[in-house]
């Protein structure tokens, strides 16, 4: 393992014990009857960042916050210091943090042992990431958020952009201490679909007729594309799925498969 990811390592470690040093009570909510959903958010456009984090705070809903520096609405990227308070105040209401990779790049197939390609979707550039390339990627914007937010808890789980990996990657990612954390069967809200062919009304329909227990979910603060934001009925599928019975936690240090 790379020198500069024994940090990941030991804050596996630390977390497991105390996790496992809370009571029960502390861990589960008692009401939940239909079992528990693990809400992710990748960092996105940000346009609907206050907003999403009002309902999600309104309603007692912790998150997994899976973070890159990317551009935002602002004009600046998402680990910048004008978004310092932001994310603090992520880390005052209990939520945790995992990367997202920095440049929110793509990974395009492997090009030999302990070497994969990386690409931008449009003309940024494109790489070949050895293993310390790899683990740098995925270190940085952690040391970015760190800088602005000192006492976030980050767990050792990281998401590729689009959920796409290669082996390689993944197998480097392991060296480097980290787990891949997609998400699961139903857990795609829909937020960055076109919201003429696929309306909010709809999206919610299907959350809420289709998510079980133990759910990954994954959304985003806000998706630039799309016309009638998916925070616009963020909230109706929050409430929905409480209804049904569900609780949301946040992702354990080892992730959920």
């Amino acid at each position: 393992m790379p020198s500069r990811s024994k940090g990941f390592a030991r804050l596996a470690g630390v977390l497991s014990l105390v996790l496992g040093a809370l009571p029960a009570a502390a861990q589960t909510a008692p009401s939940c009857a239909a079992g528990t959903l693990y809400l992710t958010i990748d960092t996105g456009w940000g346009r609907q960042a206050e907003q999403i984090a009002d309902i999600l705070k309104r309603h007692d809903v912790r998150a997994t916050l899976f973070v890159a520096n990317e551009p935002t609405f602002t004009g600046q990227r998402s680990l910048d210091p004008s978004w310092a308070a932001f994310w603090r105040a992520r880390v005052a209401e209990g939520h945790v943090f995992a990367s997202h990779t920095d440049r929110h790049w793509y990974f395009r197939g492997d090009a030999g042992p302990g070497r994969t390609r990386y690409a931008s979707r449009g003309r940024e550039g494109e790489a070949v990431l050895d293993q310390a390339a790899l683990c740098r990627e995925l270190e940085q914007p952690i040391e970015r958020l760190r800088a602005l937010a000192p006492d976030a808890v980050v767990l050792p789980l990281w998401r590729a952009p689009g959920g796409i990996t290669t082996p390689g990657a993944l197998r480097m990612a392991e060296a480097c201490g980290l787990h891949h954390q997609g998400w699961t069967a139903h857990g795609f809200l829909g937020d960055e679909l076109s919201s003429e062919t696929n309306p909010n009304e709809a999206l919610a329909r299907r959350a809420l007729s289709t998510i079980r227990d133990g759910e990954v979910l994954v959304m985003h603060w806000g998706i630039r594309s799309r016309r009638d934001p998916y925070a616009n009925v963020l909230e109706t599928v929050i409430t929905g799925l409480q209804a049904r019975g569900f609780c949301f936690a946040t992702l354990p240090p080892g992730g959920r498969r």
